[in-house]
């Protein structure tokens, strides 16, 4: 599961608010939350201050590796 949406369950928020306080469109954090497009780290950092949580904790551990 995308961790934006993930954490805007969590807190009871919507897009639409996400998307009011970034600045941006409606379908722009949808485009986010759908894994459609990745915010740049600018905006992943004002995400997850507006989430109050550390930027970390909204990027995916990634521990496969290919050969």
């Amino acid at each position: 599961m995308n961790r934006i949406k993930l954490e805007l369950e969590k807190k009871g928020l919507t897009q639409t608010w996400l998307a009011e306080n970034l600045g941006k469109s409606y379908n722009m954090v949808n485009s986010y939350v759908q894994n459609r497009r990745q915010p740049s780290i600018e905006q992943l950092y004002k995400i997850a201050s507006l989430l109050e949580i550390e930027a970390k904790e909204l990027l995916v551990e990634n521990n496969s590796v290919i050969n």
